[in-house]
């Protein structure tokens, strides 16, 4: 009988960006809650990882992205010490979308609004403040989680 063959989870992690500030959302009633993030979400399968950067801006932020205008910057490959789960987690940078920004999810986010890139809230998912500061700095890719960072 063949292995099952090892399956990771995806997900994409937006950085919606202008005039130095970034498009924050404070986590309510889900994982991390009490802690800013940002727009992002798993992939659903059946989707490219484009797919779901488009569909999770108009989820949770009611904004429409086109797919020129989002840019990939960091590939994270992490290890999440409480679900014992391995992610395969994309960052990119949108500065330009269409729409009014909203939060359409009010039951799982208690705020959205933009954040000094400089001076960013002290209470932030770890893993999350880790991937906006490797993608501002250019990295490509890295490694969290496995060497116990959370």
């Amino acid at each position: 009988m063949e292995k099952e063959r090892f399956s990771m989870l995806v997900s994409i992690h937006i950085l919606f960006i202008k005039n130095n500030q970034i498009l924050l959302l404070l986590r309510k009633n889900i994982s991390s809650d009490g802690l800013y993030s940002v727009v992002a979400g798993h992939l659903d399968g059946g989707e490219t990882v484009t797919d779901a950067i488009i569909r999770e801006a108009k989820e949770e932020a009611d904004i429409l992205v086109e797919p020129k205008d989002i840019e990939f910057k960091t590939v994270c490959h992490s290890y999440n010490h409480k679900n014992r789960r391995e992610f395969i987690q994309f960052y990119v940078i949108c500065k330009k979308w269409s729409g009014e920004i909203k939060n359409n999810e009010p039951e799982k986010c208690g705020d959205l609004n933009f954040f000094s890139l400089t001076d960013l809230p002290k209470n932030m998912v770890p893993y999350v403040k880790v991937g906006i500061a490797m993608t501002l700095k250019g990295v490509k890719y890295y490694e969290y989680g496995w060497h116990g960072e959370d």
